[in-house]
């Protein structure tokens, strides 16, 4: 069993087309898919090289970009997550319910 939580935002709505829903704003996810494809990618390459038995230097360097890739990601996802979804929480008196989520993301980088 893993450890994602399966919870949606509290503070948008989810359409059919996988859009995230704000009142007067519509975030597109395929960007993020396309994204994700790239990283998916590039973790398909470091299995490859690792098949073809590849200089550990080249490996190391491989992981180290799509490790960045990743941290990249994430930060584009909580850029979008305060400016929309906290910024929402704000507004509609859930103050706490925005920090103790901010607050257990940055425990859980430590």
């Amino acid at each position: 069993m893993n450890n994602f939580s399966a919870k949606k935002c509290n503070s948008c709505e989810v359409s059919k087309k996988r859009e995230i829903v704000l009142p007067g704003q519509v975030i597109d996810n395929k960007k993020y898919i396309t994204r994700l494809k790239k990283i998916e990618g590039q973790i398909r390459g470091l299995q490859k090289m690792l098949e073809e038995n590849r200089y550990c230097i080249d490996i190391i360097t491989q992981t180290n970009a799509a490790c960045s890739a990743l941290r990249s990601f994430e930060d584009i996802v909580l850029k979008e997550h305060l400016e929309t979804c906290v910024l929402y929480q704000m507004k509609n008196g859930k103050e706490k319910q925005a920090i103790e989520e901010i607050l257990k993301i940055y425990k859980l980088k430590k």
